[in-house]
């Protein structure tokens, strides 16, 4: 299992024991009044805790994203040259050494041109750095841009796709939602139990695993664009011996 695989199902994980805890509730509120010791839960406090799933489901995306994007400027860093780096790779890399998405005085700008300068000048390896990311809300639409930006093909098998462009509420999809409710609660927009109203735990599973099954092709799209060096032009990607 590849660390980025890893990581990803550690997290999903975690969603999956939040989910299974209020599977339990859930029964127990069938059964009669929910109980946790001595203390009993209300409708509020059921309608916040199953608004939380939204934040353990953002949280899982940001940091699926996170670490699929970082991986990839790793592994182009110190042994690749700027020469070597895909046309998509390379152009990240000078937006990210000349520092050309962000605002900055004369001598501040001068500063980035001239340590890009001496990369290319000295002929050095590209040194470590990261992808721009900006300030984005991470749904499958910024997912798909930032895979575009690397050039990397994003391919998703025709179900899951469907899963996750199918809107499931609000005429949101799975990811839209997530992102639009960890946000409003966020900005404090929307109460935990405002946001918690109208859910159960049948529909939370079902936008679990839709995003879960979504990510994990991610994940696994990010894997193969790595381990096939597609980040460099094809010329400098290591052949792979064809078995006998």
């Amino acid at each position: 299992m590849s660390a980025l695989t890893e990581a990803f199902e550690t997290r999903r994980q975690e969603i999956d024991a939040y989910l299974d805890f209020l599977a339990a509730l859930d029964q127990q509120i069938q059964e009669g009044v929910p109980r946790l010791g001595k203390v009993t839960v209300t409708a509020q406090q059921q309608k916040i805790l199953y608004s939380a799933v939204y934040l353990h489901l953002y949280n899982l995306i940001e940091a699926t994203v996170t670490r699929c994007v970082d991986a990839v400027s790793a592994v182009a860093a110190l042994r690749w040259y700027p020469r070597d780096l895909s046309a998509h790779l390379r152009r990240e890399w000078v937006r990210a050494a000349a520092r050309t998405h962000v605002g900055m005085d004369y001598e501040k700008r001068l500063e980035s041109a001239l340590e890009l300068c001496d990369v290319l000048v000295r002929a050095l390896p590209v040194p470590s750095w990261e992808i721009e990311k900006g300030s984005a809300n991470w749904d499958d639409r910024q997912i798909e841009s930032i895979s575009s930006r690397i050039g990397l093909n994003l391919r998703i098998s025709a179900a899951v796709l469907e899963g996750v462009k199918r809107p499931f509420r609000d005429d949101r999809g799975p990811l839209g939602l997530v992102k639009c409710l960890r946000n409003d609660l966020a900005h404090g927009s929307l109460s935990f139990t405002e946001c918690g109203e109208g859910a159960t735990v049948e529909n939370l599973k079902d936008l679990a695993q839709r995003t879960v099954h979504y990510l994990r092709e991610v994940v696994a799209a990010f894997q193969t664009y790595i381990e096939g060096h597609e980040f460099l032009v094809p010329e400098k990607r290591p052949r792979t011996e064809t078995p006998p």
